[in-house]
């Protein structure tokens, strides 16, 4: 009986694996994303940092 669940269980995950990945992009992925350069920008103006423009333009420190 046990091994019976077992395989029904493996298929249930298998079937959600196949639908959540089948769909395109994982909508759980989509707060992990950077956004646009606007957004960017005064998120880290409001938490106190310098512009984005200023952080891209500086020198790379591996020059």
């Amino acid at each position: 009986m046990s091994e019976n669940v077992s395989e029904e269980m493996v298929a249930a995950i298998a079937a959600v694996l196949a639908a959540t990945q089948g769909e395109g992009d994982d909508a759980s992925q989509a707060a992990r994303q950077l956004g646009s350069a606007w957004s960017q920008d005064h998120r880290r103006q409001m938490t106190g940092r310098i512009s984005l423009m200023r952080a891209r333009s500086g020198r790379s420190p591996w020059r």
